[in-house]
This record gives C-alpha cells, structure tokens and sequence, in this order.
C-alpha cells in the first residue's frame, strides 16, 4: 500500500509557472505507475499526465502536451508535474495517483488507480 500526499499548488497569473509534487511513502514506490489527474468545480476527473515506474514512459492529454512535464524521483519517491504557461482553464484541484505496475503501460483513466492523494488547488488568474 502507498500514501500519497500532494504539494506545490496555489495562486498565479496566466503564463506563469507552477511544479507539483507528490511525496509517496513506503519502500516499493519504484514498482507503482503513477499519474496526475485534476478536477475543476462541476467537472469529472480527467487525466493529465502519466508515467511507467521508470519513468521511461509519459503521456499526457492534448491540451497539456508542450506545456506540461512530468517526472520522477525514485530515489525521492516523488513524482512531479511541471507546469508551464498556465491558462485559467487548468484551474482545479489536481490529484496525484497511483497503480501497482512494472511494465510500458501508461495508465489514463481513473478506474485503472488504486491509490490517490488529497488534491492540492492550482489558480490560475486571468
């Protein structure tokens, strides 16, 4: 089992700049994909971005390609999620998950994770 807990989300003017974290505890972090997901007021979950358990492997959602990176700290147990050129619309509560998973698949739906964090908000200001 794995805990997750999310930080680095706040307030900030379009075009700026934001990295998330998510710290991950226990000892086998390295054999778990992981992915970050966002939920705006109204809306369903939806996908953002995602990686293998090396992080050989990342996709993300259209409207975050060019824009958004994500990574990986084995080492740290933490995956990030870099965000560049914000847009008032990637305002929403934004969540960091996990699934228990070694192989080249990136995960994208919410169903397919078992473990998930409390959310941390991103605004983003027009």
């Amino acid at each position: 089992q794995v805990q997750l807990v999310e930080s680095g989300g706040g307030l900030v003017q379009a075009g700026g700049s934001l990295r998330l974290s998510c710290a991950a505890s226990g000892r086998t972090f390295s054999m778990y994909a992981m992915g970050w997901f966002r939920q705006a007021p109204g809306k369903e979950r939806e996908f953002v971005a995602g990686l293998t358990w090396s992080g050989g492997m990342t996709d993300y959602t259209d409207s975050a390609k060019g824009r958004f990176s994500i990574s990986r700290d084995n080492g740290k147990n933490t995956v990030y999620l870099q965000m560049n050129s914000l847009k008032p619309v990637d305002t929403a509560v934004y969540y960091c998950a996990a699934r228990r998973a070694v192989g080249t698949y990136v995960y994208r739906a919410v169903a397919q994770y078992d473990y998930w964090g409390q959310g941390t908000q991103v605004t983003v200001s027009s």
